[in-house]
């Protein structure tokens, strides 16, 4: 191989990106975003064994306090962000077809999209009083 990437794709070659051009963003943001869910899921797994046996208003008041309600929306935010990535990796390395791997990424940036929309959503209406 030569030494100016003859190991590139042609698609890369074209745009000009290289192995560090693009890769290693999405793999900082694959190690942040886990790490960013470790915390945060730690921190929920509390919150959650200390409503273990609690009634429903007391449940419902914890979740939306305000430190909870926006640690709960991080969690959701870097949760499906990473979600997202994890699944790019996958798409990418095991569908071939340029025409597919293309449809899969649109359907996969949706998925995340609605999922996260979702949980946004309830935390809010749970977390404003609705």
């Amino acid at each position: 191989m030569s030494a100016n990437g003859g190991m590139r794709t042609p698609l890369g070659k074209v745009r000009g990106l290289g192995p560090a051009k693009s890769g290693s963003k999405h793999f900082w943001w694959q190690r942040v975003t886990g790490v960013a869910n470790l915390c945060l899921v730690v921190f929920m797994l509390f919150v959650i064994i200390g409503l273990v046996g609690a009634d429903h208003a007391t449940v419902k008041q914890t979740l939306s306090a305000p430190l909870v309600a926006v640690l709960l929306l991080l969690l959701i935010l870097s949760g499906v962000y990473h979600m997202r990535l994890g699944m790019q990796v996958i798409i990418e390395d095991y569908i071939s077809g340029e025409g597919l791997k293309i449809i899969a990424l649109v359907l996969n940036t949706f998925f995340a999209i609605f999922v996260g929309s979702v949980c946004l959503f309830a935390v809010l209406k749970l977390s404003l009083g609705a």
